[in-house]
């Protein structure tokens, strides 16, 4: 030891060359210790490939494109699908469009909701790419995860801005989900970073182009009509009465619940009753105390001379259902009352905490707008608008969507709407896209957006599952078609009739001035 000691003094530190070699190999080997232990220590927040857990979350948000379904088996089946479909792309053969949803979300409702539009938009995929046409670039699908509630939609709109370039060519978002803050927010960063969005099922006013002849979200597309159309064809379809109707309000509110507030407002100047409201929790999802208000506005309502026979509801589908639960307990069960409500009636649908004597009460009648229906176009008389012929090709499609090769996607439920409605969303997708290279090469980000305001006329209108697909200069549609639909009391969703916020189909698909 002592031979040893005196060999690193003499022959090594008192010598100043080898003494800095000692140093620098000391500061090495600390270096290495301190991070390997941070490695060691550091925690592994991904996912899956373009998927994290954020710090303080439990939520898997960002762009996957494997097989990972984010933690939802009922997703499983269609995201294998697409990732089959993914594969089958040659390189370079294709540009990449991503659907937007809230892929963790926890409630029943919402996530049957989510599972119903990656059912559409795959479908609307697999048919472009195998159009008998041949027409290209072809269309790759990625899914967009800002969280349950749009929480992290910083986070994933920054990563789909970073796919634009490259390998990946993204070209479009579509989906988007619902009329949140939230996704106000995802919709308006993408479109100012220059990326179309082209929205399935938003109908929120103020999350739509052309209000007051502005256009906050350059690039966005709609294939649902807004609160206000929507309200426009309830209207006209229901015959409300300012003098019977009342109304019944989320006083927080949200870009659906407030858009669609006003819309109603519109339709009862003159009413001889205060609107009611009622404050939901933040998370909609949730029941909270809301039973009890609306336990109290059923007995206002009971007091109101039984000409008032119309209730209008500007609220989401947890609050819509309680309201309706309470409506079936009310003391007043002599008097006949019709909930008119927006698309968020859909939800309802097979709602398993809905009270079956509310529904099976002959003097409550429950009708929401929807954005599609199976029946719509199988059913009505409509001659212009849309046609069955348009509504048949989707059936046919989901007639092979049980195996290989188009399936399988799972358990296909179409009551809601949604899917048609996201199947529509990404064939306008590939029109825009496909429109802005009518070459076949994959086209510039910045001319994908420009397409919207040509989507009108016989020939360059998108012939929808849900309706024709007419677009205005601001690229919203025209006189789209908006299914009635009534609630059974077997908590199904019954066709009743198209209307339209025109009052009339269109004949032209050509927006007037």
């Amino acid at each position: 030891m002592a031979r040893l000691w005196t060999w690193l003094r003499e022959d090594v530190w008192e010598i100043r060359f080898r003494r800095y070699v000692a140093l620098t190999l000391a500061a090495v080997l600390a270096g290495l210790g301190i991070w390997g232990g941070m490695t060691a220590t550091k925690e592994n927040r991904s996912c899956a490939p373009g998927v994290v857990q954020p710090k303080g979350s439990d939520e898997c948000v960002g762009v996957s494109w494997t097989t990972y379904a984010f933690g939802r088996t009922q997703f499983a089946d269609t995201v294998r699908a697409i990732h089959r479909e993914n594969a089958r792309l040659a390189p370079g053969s294709y540009v990449t469009v991503a659907l937007l949803e809230p892929f963790t979300a926890t409630d029943a409702d919402n996530l049957g909701d989510v599972l119903h539009e990656l059912q559409g938009a795959y479908l609307a995929q697999y048919q472009a790419n195998h159009d008998t046409t041949g027409l290209k670039p072809k269309i790759r699908l990625v899914l967009a995860n800002p969280g349950s509630t749009g929480t992290y939609w910083q986070h994933t709109v920054d990563q789909l801005a970073g796919m634009t370039g490259g390998s990946d060519r993204l070209r479009a978002v579509t989906g988007v989900g619902l009329s949140t803050d939230n996704n106000k927010k995802a919709v308006k960063e993408l479109t100012s970073r220059g990326i179309p969005v082209i929205g399935s099922s938003i109908t929120a006013d103020d999350l739509a182009n052309g209000q007051d002849g502005k256009d906050p979200f350059p690039g966005l597309a709609r294939v649902s009509p807004t609160n206000t159309d929507e309200a426009r064809a309830l209207a006209s379809f229901a015959k409300v009465s300012a003098a019977n109707a009342f109304l019944v309000y989320d006083r927080t509110g949200d870009p659906y619940t407030r858009t669609l507030q006003a819309s109603f407002e519109k339709m009862l100047k003159g009413s001889r009753y205060e609107a009611q409201p009622f404050t939901p929790p933040a998370d909609r999802s949730k029941e909270g105390s809301t039973s009890n208000v609306f336990m109290q506005i059923t007995n206002i309502l009971c007091n109101t001379p039984t000409t008032t026979n119309t209730i209008l509801f500007a609220g989401r589908h947890t609050q819509l259902r309680q309201f309706i639960n309470m409506l079936g307990q009310r003391g007043c069960h002599d008097r006949r009352f019709t909930v008119l409500t927006g698309d968020e009636g859909s939800y309802l649908a097979g709602d398993k905490d809905l009270d079956p004597a509310a529904l099976k009460d002959p003097l409550l009648t429950v009708r929401y707008t929807s954005l599609a229906h199976p029946d719509a176009w199988l059913k009505d008389t409509a001659k212009t608008g849309g046609s069955s012929a348009d509504a048949k090709v989707l059936q046919s499609l989901l007639g092979s969507a049980g195996k290989e090769p188009v399936g399988p996607v799972g358990p296909i439920a179409l009551d809601d709407g949604q899917l048609i409605i996201a199947y529509d969303a990404m064939r306008l997708a590939v029109r825009g896209i496909r429109g802005a290279s009518p070459t076949g090469k994959i086209p510039a980000l910045a001319d994908v957006g420009l397409q919207w305001p040509q989507v009108k006329g016989k020939e360059l209108r998108v012939n929808g599952a849900s309706g024709w697909i007419c677009l205005d200069a601001h690229g919203n549609p025209y006189d789209k078609a908006v299914p009635i639909v009534q609630l059974t009391p077997e908590s199904r969703a019954r066709f009743v009739k198209i209307a339209w916020p025109e009052g009339k189909p269109p004949t032209e698909c050509l927006p007037p001035a």
